[in-house]
Formats: C-alpha cells, sequence, structure tokens
C-alpha cells in the first residue's frame, strides 16, 4: 500500500461517474417525497459497510466462484459502459427498486454501492492501491451525505437542465473509463 496523488483522484472519479450522485438527484427527491425523508448518515454508513467489504473481500470473493480479477474487470467494463449509456441517452437498462427503507434500499443499495460500484472497486484493485482506493471512496462518499443532506439547495441551484447536463458530461467520462478500463484488461496496452 503506497500513497499516490493520481491514484486517489483517478479512483475518487471513476466512483464519481459511476455512483452519480447528481444525476440521482431526481431519483433521490421522488423517494423523499414518497417516505418523507432520507436518513443520510443510514445511507452514507450502510453504503460505506458495502463498499469496503467489497473492496477488500472482492478477490476472495472471485476466488471462490474461480473468477480473475481480469474477468471481473472485463465485466465491470461492460456494466461501466451500460450505465454510461444510461446517462448519456437517457434510458432506463437498470431495473429501479423501491422499498419503505428508502435510506437504506434503495438508496444506499443499489443507488450508491451498487453492482456498477463494486465491479468498479474491483476493477480499480487491479490497477490501485487499496489506500488510494479507499481515500477514493471515502472522498466520494462525504460528497454522497452533502448531497443526500442538501437535496432541494441543490435542485434549486442546478435546476432540471442543469442536473441533465451533469449527467451527460459524466455519462461520456464514465464511457471513456469503461473503455479503458477493457481495453487495459484484454490486454491491449494503454496509449
Amino acid at each position: 500500500m503506497y500513497f499516490n496523488i493520481t491514484e486517489i483522484i483517478s479512483s475518487a472519479l471513476v466512483l464519481f461517474s459511476v455512483i452519480d450522485i447528481f444525476g440521482s438527484v431526481p431519483i433521490l427527491l421522488d423517494l423523499k417525497k414518497k417516505s418523507g425523508r432520507i436518513e443520510a448518515e443510514k445511507a452514507t454508513v450502510v453504503a460505506f459497510i458495502i463498499m469496503i467489504i467489497f473492496l477488500f473481500l472482492g478477490n476472495w470473493i472471485l476466488k471462490l466462484f474461480g473468477i480473475d480479477v481480469a474477468s471481473f474487470a472485463i465485466a465491470g467494463a461492460i456494466i461501466i459502459f451500460l450505465i454510461a449509456g444510461e446517462m448519456i441517452l437517457g434510458v432506463s437498462i437498470f431495473k429501479d427498486v423501491e422499498s419503505e427503507t428508502a435510506s437504506i434500499v434503495p438508496i444506499a443499495f443499489p443507488l450508491i454501492a451498487g453492482a456498477g460500484t463494486m465491479t468498479t472497486l474491483i476493477s480499480l484493485r487491479a490497477e490501485y492501491s487499496y489506500l488510494n482506493i479507499l481515500i477514493g471512496v471515502i472522498v466520494n462518499l462525504i460528497l454522497v451525505y452533502l448531497v443526500i443532506k442538501n437535496l432541494f439547495f441543490i435542485e434549486k441551484i442546478l435546476g432540471k437542465n442543469g442536473l441533465n447536463v451533469v449527467r451527460k458530461v459524466f455519462g461520456i467520462i464514465l464511457l471513456a473509463i469503461a473503455i479503458k478500463l477493457f481495453k487495459t484488461n484484454i490486454g491491449f496496452p494503454p496509449m
């Protein structure tokens, strides 16, 4: 384990794009209206626990099923590619889940720490140090907490069009990241 600011920034940006907390603001606002309130602390802590378990035990889980990290990273690249497609094209590929316990399901899981995030953590682990990814996770969860705590303020500032622009921009960044992950793990050298 070593501290590398480039890896921290890269992992934080990848996770930021996958988690897409700003793109989730409309969903969060809708859930807040339906359930009355969202417990930002609970959602953030549960998401952190899920992400840390998968970061540290993900390789063991893969070995249990006889899957190598490169194969999982390629599968992750495909999932990230699909998430980017949702963001850019405004289509829904993955099913939304509804629950009375909105702070945990669907916010902590699968909105924040869903399949895309878990796949991304394993994919990042193939390239970066645990320490740098962990710092990237913490940075993202602080941002997630702040967004959930200040939902109406963010909606007022960005407006509907602003949220759509942010979602599209991060969709394109995420698409490029998915292609890079795929190329790296399939055996093509990076350019």
